[in-house]
């Protein structure tokens, strides 16, 4: 085993990013615990905007009988994906549910069959190779296919960059750099095959000649499990890179694998890459073979406050009530964040939907808060370690004061849109300063004027 490791690590040239920082990685409640299904529930909420872009438009109506994976929206228009049926069962109605996020947005709401086997029923067999780069990329669209990373953006989109970017090079994250989350983690070890395959498509797509999977130094047995995966032909390879947040973000990513910087403002494509998630990269190998659509993902569950940690295969629209009683928590949502604890933010309500972008939930115990928390009680003392910390090389320090003046047409004069909220700045600050949040308020606040004035 440790001469494979430092075969890995020598393939990686121990690449990396400036700056960053180094959070407790706290994955050892779940990163040796293999996949397991979840119970169907009775009702499946199933939000018609689970993507960046426009929501799906219903194809079904209330009282209507569907089948596992059979299509139940379409897409409206290119930056838009279908939905497809997670369960057998019947359409009850289409309603208004909570999301992560507070708002509550229309939803189909799909009473599962208790008796079904919940075989998936639609879909068949094609012949990939015959498929060319444009039929790759609508069938990308077909399956309801979005960043499963977190940030939910078309996958198709991303695979359709503008005619003069030539891509050369795929990049698969599997650095998974986020404290608490284990489930790229356990689909390089479980779904080698489809990652490799989803990888595969993903070049042919975009043209690309080579594809990199790369995975940070606390994942060997995943970096594993890919190497033995990949093709013999040199075309896909693993890299191993040193464990560091937010390693994951896809302009440090292409700074640790391959070198090189994607411009402010701009898309990896500009550069000659794509960067895809491991998530989406495995739904892509295991869907597109049999034209089939997202209809579950996994989802860590996590923390000092459940009972049963672990990573578990879940039906799109499950609520997370039921997840959360059936693992063991009995608590409330003031204590659950969605996501991790660098990026996640808390959840509105015990009743939202599990949703294509929602790869984790962690859940905390209020000591665990309590022990942890600094509370804002001087102001910015201009230490300089935000500056420090930051992956992007912005100033938070500088950023944070104008916000607070409420400057935020100004804030671009210091690349606030550079910002990807990370969460480093907030992490490192003595002062215990939300610098994330009013980050977040800046960008909005910076939106809603220029839209004003025009």
């Amino acid at each position: 085993m440790l001469g494979l490791i430092n075969i890995l690590r020598s393939q990686s040239g121990r690449g990396t990013f400036s700056h960053g920082v180094h959070p407790a990685e706290n994955k050892h409640y779940t990163e040796n615990k293999p996949i397991h299904r979840l119970p169907f529930p009775p009702e499946l909420y199933l939000l018609l905007s689970q993507h960046a872009g426009k929501p799906s438009v219903p194809l079904v109506k209330p009282g209507q009988e569907v089948v596992r994976g059979e299509p139940i929206a379409r897409a409206d228009g290119f930056m838009s994906v279908p939905l497809h049926a997670p369960a057998t069962g019947i359409i009850k109605r289409v309603d208004l549910v909570p999301t992560s996020k507070g708002p509550r947005k229309p939803a189909l709401v799909l009473q599962v069959h208790p008796g079904e086997s919940q075989e998936i029923l639609y879909g068949a067999p094609r012949d990939l190779n015959a498929m060319s780069p444009k039929e790759i990329i609508q069938a990308v669209q077909d399956a309801g296919l979005v960043g499963l990373g977190g940030a939910a953006f078309p996958t198709h989109v991303k695979l359709s960059p503008p005619p003069s970017h030539r891509v050369d090079t795929i990049l698969i994250n599997g650095c998974e750099c986020e404290p608490f989350l284990t489930t790229d983690h356990r689909l390089m070890i479980e779904h080698a095959d489809d990652l490799v395959t989803g990888t595969r498509l993903l070049m042919r797509a975009m043209g690309a000649d080579r594809g990199i999977i790369g995975t940070e130094d606390n994942k060997m047995d995943a970096a594993e499990a890919m190497r033995k995966a990949c093709p013999p032909d040199g075309s896909i390879t693993v890299k191993v890179v040193p464990t560091k947040y937010p390693q994951g973000a896809e302009k440090m990513l292409a700074k640790a694998l391959v070198d090189r910087e994607i411009p402010s403002g701009g898309y990896p494509s500009a550069v000659g890459l794509g960067v895809f998630n491991v998530a989406t990269t495995a739904q892509i190998g295991a869907l597109l073979p049999m034209q089939r659509g997202v209809i579950e993902r996994v989802v860590t569950v996590t923390g000092p406050g459940i009972e049963k940690p672990g990573n578990y295969l879940v039906p799109l629209g499950t609520p997370l009530r039921f997840i959360l009683n059936y693992l063991g928590y009995h608590g409330s949502a003031k204590y659950l964040i969605t996501g991790g604890p660098m990026m996640g933010d808390t959840v509105a309500s015990l009743d939202v939907p599990i949703t294509k972008g929602c790869g984790g939930f962690l859940v905390l115990r209020p000591e665990d808060l309590s022990a942890h928390r600094i509370e804002h009680t001087f102001p910015c003392i201009s230490c300089g370690k935000c500056v420090e910390a930051c992956p992007m090389h912005l100033n938070p320090c500088h950023l944070g004061k104008l916000a607070a003046r409420r400057r935020y047409l100004d804030m671009d004069d210091y690349n606030l849109f550079d910002c990807f909220e990370c969460g480093c700045c907030s992490y490192v600050c003595p002062a215990g300063i939300p610098l994330v949040q009013h980050f977040r308020v800046s960008k909005a606040m910076n939106r809603k004027l220029k839209a004003a004035a025009q």
